[in-house]
């Protein structure tokens, strides 16, 4: 029934009614994860006399939007620790692992470059690597539980007894992950990106650096860190490779053809100049219906030779 309570019969056949619903601005990213998820639908219901209720339910997808494009998460992240290697209760010696990421916030797609030196001062070789760490915690009732997924890994080349190891920028791509979930009472998740050195009979030197995965990608413009100095001789190289003169553009006739040609011609109807007035189209119009001058090389209008010359700061 509507407001005046009158009752609104619907003919058979097919009925639609459409509708709209504001999300929130902090609800959560959508997740599905081992011990609980984030999970947003919408209802339906069909109400009708000595019958039962029909009901529609269909899922869809929130994303929160991260920008990574934000002082914390452009800021580098770096790190050091060290291990002694024990074995037997005898000291074979210390492994020390530094790792460097330019920055906190990437999207999936991009690719890490991994700044990492390593020195082995034990007996025997050992083996580094770096992974991307998920790490989802679940809190319900005071309880917490986490898991750890490996979300992509790599190894590096082995390092022999008293050698040391640099990765020049060692890239590790990100694969088509979910975003990072940092704002919810219930489920956070979380990343990070592990460099590890396997040490035979001894534990692994693990060293974190902490990740977030956002939705908004890093300014197409590049790092705001870099200098404008450096980024102006990198434009600029390309100035090198213009010819001393330019070669002569093609004539108007040989680019549009005569059939091409005609119809451009033909003025637009009066309903779509009553529907595109302003100046904008008239700047349109103008530019549209009148072919370009022919190109030349001579100057139609040479100076003359009596006349006075000219001055060539006017």
């Amino acid at each position: 029934p509507a407001d005046s309570g009158e009752v609104t019969v619907l003919p058979a056949g097919r009925h639609e009614f459409p509708f709209t619903f504001q999300l929130p601005e902090t609800l959560a990213t959508s997740f599905e994860g081992k011990h609980g998820s984030v999970r947003y639908w919408v209802k339906a219901k069909l109400h009708r006399p000595w019958a039962a209720v029909k009901k529609a339910k269909k899922e869809f997808t929130v994303l929160e939007p991260i920008d990574i494009n934000t002082p914390t998460l452009l800021a580098p992240q770096a790190g050091a620790k060290e291990k002694l290697a024990r074995a037997w209760y005898c000291n074979r010696g210390q492994v020390s692992v530094t790792a460097k990421i330019d920055r906190k916030g990437y999207t999936p797609g991009e690719v890490i470059p991994i700044f990492a030196e390593i020195d082995n001062g034990t007996s025997r070789a050992v083996v580094p690597k770096a992974a991307i760490i998920q790490t989802q915690t679940f809190v319900a009732r005071g309880a917490k539980k986490q898991k750890k997924l490996v979300v992509t890994s790599m190894v590096g080349d082995s390092v022999a007894a008293g050698k040391r190891d640099v990765w020049h920028g060692r890239a590790l791509k990100i694969p088509p992950v979910g975003p990072s979930i940092l704002h919810c009472r219930i489920i956070q998740v979380e990343y990070s990106l592990k460099v590890c050195v396997d040490i035979p009979g001894s534990s692994k030197l693990i060293l974190e650096l902490p990740l977030v995965i956002g939705t908004i990608p890093l300014h197409p413009f590049g790092s705001r860190t870099s200098s404008v100095s450096s980024q102006g001789s990198t434009h600029m190289e390309w100035l090198s490779s213009i010819p001393e003169r330019p070669e002569a553009p093609p004539e108007y006739s040989a680019v549009v053809s005569s059939p091409e040609l005609e119809p451009s011609l033909v003025p637009p109807s009066p309903a779509l100049l009553s529907a595109l007035e302003g100046p904008f189209f008239a700047f349109i119009q103008e530019f549209r219906f009148r072919p370009p001058p022919l190109y030349s090389e001579v100057d139609p209008n040479p100076p003359s030779e009596t006349g006075r010359p000219r001055c060539v700061t006017c």
